[in-house]
């Protein structure tokens, strides 16, 4: 018995499905999608600086979770209608004309959507094309098997749903332990700040609202617009204060308490205490950072050098 003879109402040969499909696709869609999220998150969080932000994001996710009753069915009805309806006309339509069992094509067809959308999304958003399809096209696997399980197996709506949370825990206890064990064997790599010289510091660091900083070789700065620590005696409550003039700095591997090599920068003058900038980025990129105010909550102040 093979998925082209299934139970549906419509026949599987056309460019069209069934309510049943809609609901089906939307319901393993919004199903995967807390263990996508974490494993997305454990990705991002091990890889990607964290610049000493509080829990690394936990909290946004435990807001995310809680609301996930309400967001998963809206987000699953998308992903459906994006992804996985577009992979189930397309394994029916190979299905018949094509060799092979039906359940292959259904393996195969969400690479087309995900082509589709992926290609504009590394244009649009600047992501690698390697990476945006491969996971637009898992995203769609899984919805696309179960909506021809479905119809193979003439589950009613209810048996899909209840069917479908179970897999959503399932997936989410498979995801926590998988994200475990790449964490700690290194196939997920955590992420490392580049070590810089101070040649590679001495330049011209610039940030937003028109912040610079120039370090000279000999020791001496010059700032301009530039966010730095508030004074000890400030009555205003500010996480920082934007200062400009002369000054000094030199490299340091740990005045920040941050456990990282940076840059402490010494403005003249009593705009400002000194200000600890952590060195951030990669090899290729550096940057200078550094989190004013609550760790949780504060104010991160990015400076980007200027290339020559």
């Amino acid at each position: 018995m093979g998925w082209e003879n299934t139970r549906g109402t419509l026949p599987n040969t056309g460019p069209t499905w069934a309510a049943d499909d809609l609901s089906a696709a939307a319901a393993l869609g919004g199903a995967q999608l807390p263990a996508a999220g974490l494993l997305w998150w454990v990705y991002e969080t091990t890889t990607q600086d964290d610049y000493g932000a509080g829990l690394g994001g936990v909290l946004g996710v435990l807001c995310v979770l809680l609301f996930a009753p309400l967001l998963l069915p809206i987000l699953g009805v998308l992903s459906a209608f994006v992804l996985t309806l577009p992979s189930v006309v397309l394994a029916r339509l190979a299905g018949p004309r094509l060799p092979g069992p039906g359940w292959v094509w259904h393996v195969v067809a969400p690479v087309g959507p995900a082509l589709f959308w992926g290609v504009p999304a590394c244009v649009l958003f600047r992501w690698p094309l390697g990476i945006a399809v491969p996971a637009l096209a898992v995203l769609g696997l899984l919805p696309t098997l179960w909506v021809g399980l479905v119809r193979w197996c003439g589950w009613r709506q209810w048996g899909v749903w209840w069917r479908a949370a179970v897999g959503s825990v399932v997936l989410f206890v498979l995801a926590i332990c998988g994200g475990v064990i790449a964490t700690v064997t290194g196939l997920i790599p955590e992420y490392e700040p580049p070590k810089l010289t101070r040649a590679q510091l001495a330049g011209v660091w610039h940030g937003p609202s028109g912040a610079e900083l120039r370090l000279h070789p000999d020791g001496s700065a010059e700032a301009v617009r530039l966010p730095t620590q508030p004074p000890f005696a400030d009555d205003h409550f500010r996480d920082y204060v934007v200062c400009q003039g002369s000054g000094s700095w030199e490299p340091d591997d740990d005045s920040g308490g941050t456990e990282r090599d940076g840059v402490l920068l010494k403005l003249d003058g009593t705009c400002g205490e000194d200000t600890f900038w952590t060195i951030g980025g990669s090899e290729d990129t550096p940057e200078l950072f550094v989190l004013f105010g609550d760790p949780d909550g504060g104010s991160l102040l990015i400076l980007k050098p200027t290339r020559g």
